[in-house]
Order: C-alpha cells, then sequence, then structure tokens
C-alpha cells in the first residue's frame, strides 16, 4: 500500500535524490509539500510532479520548461494540451541532443585523426633509425 503522504527520507529514497534537490524544487515552486511544523510532507500530487521533473531533467528540459508544463496541467487539466506542449519540446530538444551529437561525433574523429597523427610521429622518433 502506497502512504499518500512521504516525508523527505522517504521521498529522497524513492526517487534518488537527496533533501537539498526537494528543497531546491519546493525554492523553485515545482512541488508543494504541506507542513507538519519542521517536517515536509509530499502528497501524491508533489510525487507525481517530482516524477515528471526528474523524467524531464533526464531529457533536458529547463526547469522554466517543467513549471509551464506543470502550471499548464495545474490550470486547464487538459492532459491533450499537456501533452501538445511536452511534444513540441521533446521535438526541439531532440533536435538539440542530435545536433550536439553530431558536432560531438566530428569533434572525436578529428581528435582520432590527431591522435592518429600524433603516435606516427613519435613512433618515428622511437624508431631506431631515428636514434642515428
Amino acid at each position: 500500500m502506497e502512504l499518500e503522504y512521504k516525508n523527505i527520507r522517504q521521498m529522497c529514497a524513492d526517487f534518488g535524490v537527496t533533501p537539498r534537490t526537494l528543497r531546491f524544487y519546493e525554492a523553485k515552486e515545482l512541488l508543494f509539500p504541506k507542513r507538519n511544523g519542521q517536517h515536509r510532507l509530499f502528497g501524491r500530487r508533489d510525487q507525481a510532479r517530482l516524477k515528471l521533473i526528474l523524467r524531464g531533467k533526464r531529457f533536458g528540459f529547463s526547469l522554466e520548461e517543467l513549471r509551464q508544463l506543470l502550471d499548464m496541467y495545474d490550470r486547464d487539466d487538459s492532459e491533450l494540451k499537456q501533452l501538445r506542449k511536452t511534444y513540441d519540446i521533446a521535438c526541439q530538444r531532440l533536435a538539440d541532443m542530435e545536433r550536439q551529437r553530431a558536432e560531438l561525433d566530428e569533434a572525436i574523429a578529428d581528435l582520432k585523426q590527431e591522435l592518429a597523427w600524433g603516435d606516427a610521429v613519435l613512433r618515428n622518433a622511437d624508431s631506431p633509425k631515428a636514434a642515428e
């Protein structure tokens, strides 16, 4: 049976985050735990929001993009509208990631070429004929 409310320790264990991360998301108004004295209690809504935040961060969404998506869901509760916006952002993010991968692939190829050149120069310098 899943608890309706989880404390910060339980949230950290369940989601693999630190207390500092949860406090950060709370400060950024992405999570809204209830307070019981000094204790934070995270309800199902916060648990769902954290799951979406962590998934979005994994895909490179900015905190502001995540806030907009979460706020949109809170405002009109229209999953279709939220899905469209998420889809658009995800398509843009995928294009960015593919561009970054292409740039990285090019840099790797260039570095391999430079290393091959350096290896050849060093081998020639270390050969017995070069020592004479």
